[in-house]
């Protein structure tokens, strides 16, 4: 009951993150093709830090899909239980873009 009434309360305070700028870097990832390129645009786009966030969340929610608690996700990827909680949160509630990402890989 509190999860709800913090869910619904938090996202009608959420700005629209669909914005155009967004939409073209989401079409950007999708016309580069060869990882090669990707690698280089990953890299110009992104600190190495958020790369290895990304790179490091993304591991999170396989290890997730692979049953490891929460816990043992925490000390492989070196995150916060926080973390590893709000991964799994957008992972099971969010756009289903962990599921798609995890399915291609």
């Amino acid at each position: 009951m509190i999860y709800l009434y913090y869910y619904n309360n938090t996202h009608k305070f959420m700005p629209t993150w669909k914005t155009k700028k967004i939409k073209t870097l989401a079409k950007a990832f999708t016309k580069i093709k060869d990882e090669h390129d990707m690698l280089k645009f990953l890299r110009d786009i992104c600190t190495i830090e958020e790369l290895h966030e990304m790179a490091n969340r993304l591991y999170a929610a396989q290890l997730l899909d692979e049953g490891f608690s929460y816990r043992d996700v925490a000390k492989k990827t070196g995150m916060s239980t926080t973390t590893v909680t709000r991964i799994s949160h957008w992972k099971n509630h969010g756009e289903d873009g962990y599921t798609i990402a995890l399915k291609k890989i």
